[in-house]
């Protein structure tokens, strides 16, 4: 990788409401939040705009690709390892009530020497839980920055990791409802359920998929993360492949209910053209019966009661025969 220079920490930090020159329209105020404390930087940008980026290239010198991928909607989880910095690019799965679907929220991460930047493009709830901590808790921000930009890195991964475990408890109570409810006689309504069930899931693998082996390079890489570290991040890598077996587990559980829910369902349609079939058969010996007797011709016992009893007393046995035949083979 090229050799930047480092990065420029001599210019003041401008922010709403600062400055001495003529006042900034809303869309040139950078969306710039700052932590300092032992030494080390958190700056935060939420959903970065082009005035965050003319004030990323006024006080840092990132290689010009990391400030496209910043913009990127399609970039891919990855590590890129400089001299002067780490540039990190990860995905976290996060429920969007605007279209009730779970959809990818991009977190970059530039990390340095004396400074951690996270710019995610969509708000990623534990990791603004963690920076208003870092900024009202004097403790836990000296507990976090007095180990160094590695250690606050891994802190950022390993809390928008771990949030993905209630999202992966809730669907397996999803689950667990729609196995009950399948055999409670709603199988028919819970079809949308388990479509919606499954497209959660395949979502949520397609997020976690490539983040794997962004979180494998993670590990591997000695940029500003000591080798004490390594277990921590190994720590990180195991929760990840927590995650991906309960994604399959998961995966499995839905298609065995798709399944089951099927079967039922065509076990209910069978049962249905069984009673109908069974109603068509016997019925249809007595439409012979009273075919024949209908006939405009002269047939035995036209014009006698005697003989109209007859054939409708012989109808009924028929039909009571037929009955007890088809309960006795169980078709009934």
């Amino acid at each position: 990788m090229p050799n930047l220079p480092k990065p420029r920490f001599g210019r003041p930090v401008r922010g709403r409401g600062r400055g001495s020159g003529p006042p900034e329209t809303e869309a040139e105020v950078p969306n710039v939040e700052r932590v300092e404390a032992e030494g080390l930087r958190w700056i935060h940008i939420e959903r970065p705009r082009a005035a965050d980026r003319t004030w990323l290239e006024e006080h840092f010198e990132f290689h010009p690709l990391d400030y496209e991928d910043i913009f990127s909607r399609n970039q891919r989880p990855k590590v890129d390892e400089y001299d002067d910095y780490l540039f990190v690019v990860l995905h976290f799965p996060r429920f969007d009530k605007a279209v009730g679907r779970l959809n990818a929220a991009e977190l970059d991460i530039f990390v340095g020497p004396d400074f951690v930047i996270t710019l995610p493009n969509e708000p990623i709830q534990p990791l603004e839980y963690l920076f208003e901590r870092c900024r009202t808790r004097d403790d836990v921000r000296d507990s976090l920055f007095a180990k160094g930009p590695g250690y606050l890195l891994y802190k950022i991964v390993d809390d928008c990791v771990d949030a993905s475990f209630p999202m992966l408890a809730k669907m397996g109570n999803k689950l667990e409802v729609l196995e009950d409810e399948i055999f409670e006689g709603r199988s028919v309504e819970i079809v949308r359920d388990i479509s919606n069930v499954k497209q959660e899931i395949i979502n949520f693998r397609k997020i976690v998929r490539p983040q794997r082996t962004a979180l494998q390079d993670l590990e591997r890489t000695k940029r500003y993360i000591p080798e004490g570290l390594d277990i921590y991040f190994d720590d990180i890598n195991d929760a990840s492949e927590r995650i991906w077996d309960m994604l399959e587990n998961f995966k499995e559980v839905v298609e065995g209910l798709e399944s089951t829910n099927e079967s039922v369902l065509s076990h209910r349609v069978n049962d249905i053209l069984r009673v109908l079939t069974s109603i068509s058969v016997i019925v249809l010996p007595l439409t012979f019966v009273a075919s024949i007797w209908g006939m405009n011709v002269r047939v035995p016992g036209e014009g006698d009661m005697t003989a109209f009893w007859l054939i409708i007393a012989s109808m009924a046995a028929l039909l009571g025969g037929m009955l007890g035949y088809f309960r006795h083979r169980g078709w009934l």
